[in-house]
């Protein structure tokens, strides 16, 4: 679904990602591991348009790389930034609204779906996004990402932050997403919750990828997370 080759990006002169590559297939959880600064928000960044690429992006066979932002949303790429980027003074409802591709939803995500999933949100529909709880915030940006049924969601660092009872959630969550068709790149810094959850993982290092497998042979290659992930 989705094959990155040979990408490079910078920020002026210096050289972030230096040929990065990798796939991601129809309905795969993929985890982009490793520590910050590394890189790992820089590629999908990267991918959805928002730094300028060097090298292939091909989402379903075609060439994204060089298109806008807006343009590859419409293709079915969603992203969840770090920051939690809902609109603070809307409501849940309205914020949920404005991630719909269109008014008449026939995608694999509604609304009364979202709130089933999720009944404090559904609670809380008529309050102001930014009275959220971190968590709710996290939960609703995610949501507000699904409601334009994507074909593919990168998401970046979704449980930083949040308590353990709120982690367990989001990893539910994307294995939600996962079930309902949807491929998944996620960036994440807890190894519990990205080998758990995930079919494969890549490892970064100084802007390249340096390790790539399933996360039970990453279990084993101690010297690889010794080098690239532990503290």
């Amino acid at each position: 679904m989705l094959e990155v080759k040979d990408l490079h990006a910078y920020y002026g002169k210096s050289h972030i990602l230096q040929g990065v590559t990798f796939d991601i297939g129809e309905g795969e959880i993929v985890s982009l591991l490793g520590r910050n600064g590394v890189g790992r928000s820089t590629t999908v960044k990267t991918i959805m348009g928002e730094v300028a690429p060097s090298g292939s992006i091909k989402f379903k066979g075609q060439e994204i790389a060089g298109k806008k932002a807006f343009e590859i949303a419409q293709l079915g790429i969603g992203y969840v930034p770090e920051n939690r980027d809902i609109f603070p003074t809307l409501s849940v409802r309205q914020n949920l609204i404005l991630g719909m591709k269109s008014t008449v939803s026939s995608g694999r995500w509604t609304i009364d779906s979202i709130f089933e999933m999720f009944p404090n949100l559904a609670e809380r529909a008529d309050v102001h996004g930014g009275v959220l709880s971190g968590g709710e915030q996290q939960m609703l940006c995610m949501c507000r990402t699904l409601m334009g049924d994507p074909e593919l969601i990168m998401i970046d660092e979704p449980t930083e932050g949040l308590a353990p009872k709120v982690v367990a959630q989001v990893a539910d969550l994307l294995q939600e997403i996962a079930r309902r068709g949807v491929a998944i790149l996620l960036v994440e810094q807890k190894l519990s919750i990205a080998l758990k959850i995930s079919r494969r993982v890549y490892v970064m290092g100084h802007g390249k990828i340096v390790y790539r497998g399933t996360p039970a042979s990453l279990l084993e290659a101690d010297a690889i997370r010794a080098e690239w992930l532990e503290v």
